[in-house]
Parts: structure tokens; C-alpha cells; sequence
């Protein structure tokens, strides 16, 4: 049973980090979003290629835009942070459990 908790134990780290990144970049397409980047930097293109398919998703299901301000950022973060906390907390307690 050991090495079913130590598989749990390293999905879970990996999870963790990917969120966590995939949180970072959200941030950091926010951000660009008020500088008007240059759309053929590969640096914005690979932002906007790895988020968009998850920000477009939220904003066809909830049109969050306020005064020209889209607010498909927050949920998604909100979402993250949701999945941090009650998932990742989640299958710690379970990789626990088993060892």
C-alpha cells in the first residue's frame, strides 16, 4: 500500500504546481491585457494559446463583462484557488489514510 501513497503523494504535488502555474499565467495575460501587447510576441502568443481555451470556456458559459472589463480572470482564479484548497487537501488526506 506504500507505493499507492507515494503515487497519490506525487500526483497531488504535481497537480499543485501545475494549478499554481496555470495561475501565474492567468495573472499574467491580465496583466498584459492592460499594455496592448505586441499579438507576435511568442511570449504573448503562448499565454494567450495556453489560457483561451479555459477563459473562453467562462465566458461563453458566464458573460462577466462590466463596463468593457471582463471579469473571466477572477472566476478562473477563484476556480483554482477552490481546487487548491478542497482538492489538493483532499487527496493529501487520502495519501494519508492508505500509508
Amino acid at each position: 500500500m506504500f507505493a499507492l501513497r507515494h503515487l497519490i503523494e506525487a500526483l497531488t504535488s504535481i497537480l499543485d504546481l501545475a494549478l499554481t502555474i496555470y495561475m501565474w499565467m492567468i495573472i499574467a495575460r491580465a496583466l498584459l491585457s492592460w499594455v496592448n501587447p505586441d499579438p507576435y510576441n511568442p511570449i504573448v502568443r503562448f499565454l494567450y494559446n495556453v489560457t483561451e481555451p479555459v477563459m473562453g470556456w467562462v465566458r461563453r458559459r458566464v458573460p462577466l463583462i462590466f463596463g468593457g472589463l471582463d471579469l473571466s480572470p477572477i472566476l478562473v482564479l477563484l476556480a483554482i484557488v477552490f481546487l487548491q484548497r478542497f482538492l489538493i487537501s483532499t487527496l493529501w488526506d487520502l495519501a494519508r489514510l492508505i500509508g
